[in-house]
C-alpha cells in the first residue's frame, strides 16, 4: 500500500486561488455566497493580532536577559534591527510610489472609496503612541500604543530581574500558545482565499489580478536592493568584513529560509553559518540571533509598507504625509511583534490596514501569491541577522577571523 503525499499549504493556496478565478468567471456576482468563508478567515485573523504581537513583543523584548546586557548588546542589537527596519521600510514606500503596484486594480464599487485615518500630523501620532490607559488600547486595538505597552512590559520584566521570571514565563507559554492558534489559523488560508477572492472575481473579473505579478516583483526587486545595498554598506563599514566573504558565508541560511519561509526554523543554520563562515564568537551569536528571529524582520517590513501602497492605489486612496509616516512606524516597530513563522507577514498586514482604515479586501489577492514573497522576505530578515552579529561582534572587540569567544 502506497504512502500517501501530504500537499503543501502552499500548493492548496495555488489551488484555492485557482479554483476562486473558475468559480468567480463561471458563477458571477452570484458567487457572492461563498463570502461568508472569507469573513470567517478575516475574523480569525483579526482575533489573534493583539494576543499574537503582546506576548511575542514581550518575550522578545525580555529575552535580553540582564539589564547590563540589554543596555550594551542588547542596545547595539535593537538599535540595528529597528535601524535597517526603518531603511528596508523606506525602500518599500520609495518603490511602491515608484512603480505603483496597484493602479489598475479595480475592486471598489463605484462611490465606495473609503477614506484613509488621518494622523493629524507628526506630533500627534508620536504622543498618541503613548496610552493613557494600556487596558483601553488592547480593548480597542490601538497597535502602536499595544506596542509601546509590551516594549516597557518587557523591559520592566529585565530589570526586575528574578521575581518576575514567572511573569516571563506566563508570557513566554502564552506566545507559545499563540504561535500554534497562528499556525492552525493559517491551515485555514486557502478557505478565506477562495471565500475572499471569488467574489471579488466575480464582480469585478480578472482583470483585478494583473498588478499581482508586479507587486510580487516589486518586493522582490526591493528586497534584493536591500540585501545588496544595506547589508553591504553595514558589513563593510561596521563589521569591517568584506560582503562578499558575508554573501557566501550566509548563503547556505539565506536559501534554507528562502524554502522554509520561516526565520525561527532557519535558526540552527544561521547560527551555524555566522560562527563557522563568519567567525561570530559563540556570545554574540547565541543571544544576537535568537533575538533577531523575534523582532527582527526587515523583508515583511517592506512587504508590509509595499502591500500597503498596493491597497491604497487599489481603492484609490491618496495617502497623506502623515500617514506615511504612520506606516514607517507601524512597519517597523510593528515587526518586533511578528513571529518569525510562515504567514506572520498577513497578521501583521492586516494590522497595518486595519489601523490606516483600508479595506482588508485586498488581502483574498495578496495571500494567492504571499508564499512567493515570503520566500525573499524571509531570506532577507535571515541575511540581516546575520549581519546583525557580525556588526555586534566587531563592536565588542571580537575575533572575526577566529572567533574566539570572551570570558
Amino acid at each position: 500500500m502506497g504512502k500517501t503525499r501530504k500537499i503543501g499549504l502552499l500548493t492548496q493556496i495555488l489551488i484555492a486561488f485557482v479554483a476562486a478565478i473558475l468559480a468567480g468567471m463561471v458563477f458571477g456576482p452570484s458567487i457572492d455566497i461563498v463570502q461568508p468563508f472569507g469573513d470567517l478567515f478575516l475574523r480569525l485573523i483579526k482575533f489573534i493580532i493583539v494576543p499574537l504581537i503582546v506576548t511575542s513583543l514581550i518575550v522578545g523584548v525580555a529575552s535580553t536577559g540582564s539589564m547590563e546586557t540589554l543596555g550594551r548588546i542588547g542596545g547595539k542589537t535593537i538599535l540595528y534591527y529597528l535601524g535597517t527596519t526603518f531603511i528596508a521600510v523606506s525602500i518599500g514606500l520609495i518603490a511602491g510610489l515608484l512603480f505603483t503596484p496597484g493602479a489598475g486594480v479595480t475592486i471598489s464599487s463605484a462611490g465606495e472609496v473609503p477614506e484613509a485615518t488621518e494622523t493629524g500630523g507628526v506630533i500627534n501620532v508620536l504622543l498618541n503612541i503613548i496610552p493613557t490607559n494600556p487596558l483601553e488600547s488592547l480593548s480597542s486595538g490601538n497597535i502602536l500604543q499595544i506596542i509601546f505597552f509590551s516594549i516597557f512590559i518587557g523591559v520592566g520584566i529585565t530589570m526586575v530581574g528574578k521575581k518576575a521570571e514567572p511573569v516571563y514565563h506566563f508570557f513566554d507559554g502564552f506566545a507559545e500558545i499563540m504561535y500554534k492558534i497562528t499556525w492552525l489559523i493559517m491551515k485555514l488560508i486557502p478557505i478565506g482565499v477562495f471565500g475572499l477572492l471569488a467574489p471579488i472575481i466575480g464582480n469585478y473579473g480578472l482583470s483585478v489580478l494583473l498588478p499581482l505579478i508586479k507587486l510580487v516583483s516589486v518586493v522582490a526587486i526591493a528586497c534584493i536592493v536591500h540585501a545588496l545595498v544595506t547589508y553591504s554598506i553595514a558589513v563593510k563599514t561596521l563589521g569591517k568584513m568584506n560582503p562578499l566573504k558575508f554573501f557566501k558565508g550566509i548563503a547556505p541560511a539565506s536559501l534554507v529560509a528562502f524554502s522554509t519561509q520561516s526565520s525561527s526554523g532557519t535558526l540552527p543554520v544561521t547560527i551555524k553559518c555566522t560562527e563557522d563562515s563568519l567567525g561570530v564568537s559563540k556570545k554574540i551569536s547565541s543571544f544576537v540571533l535568537p533575538l533577531g528571529a523575534t523582532i527582527n524582520m526587515d523583508g515583511t517590513s517592506l512587504y508590509l509598507s509595499v502591500a500597503a501602497l498596493f491597497t491604497a492605489q487599489a481603492y484609490g486612496v491618496q495617502l497623506s504625509i502623515g500617514q506615511m509616516l504612520m506606516i514607517l512606524l507601524i512597519a517597523t516597530l510593528g515587526s518586533i511583534g511578528a513571529a518569525g513563522v510562515p504567514g506572520a507577514g498577513l497578521v501583521m498586514l492586516t494590522m497595518l490596514l486595519t489601523t490606516l482604515n483600508l479595506p482588508l479586501e485586498t488581502i483574498a489577492l495578496i495571500a494567492g501569491v504571499d508564499r512567493f514573497m515570503d520566500m525573499f522576505r524571509t531570506a532577507v530578515n535571515v541575511t540581516g541577522d546575520a549581519s546583525a552579529s557580525v556588526v555586534v561582534n566587531a563592536s565588542e572587540n571580537e575575533n572575526l577571523e577566529s572567533g574566539l569567544e570572551t570570558a
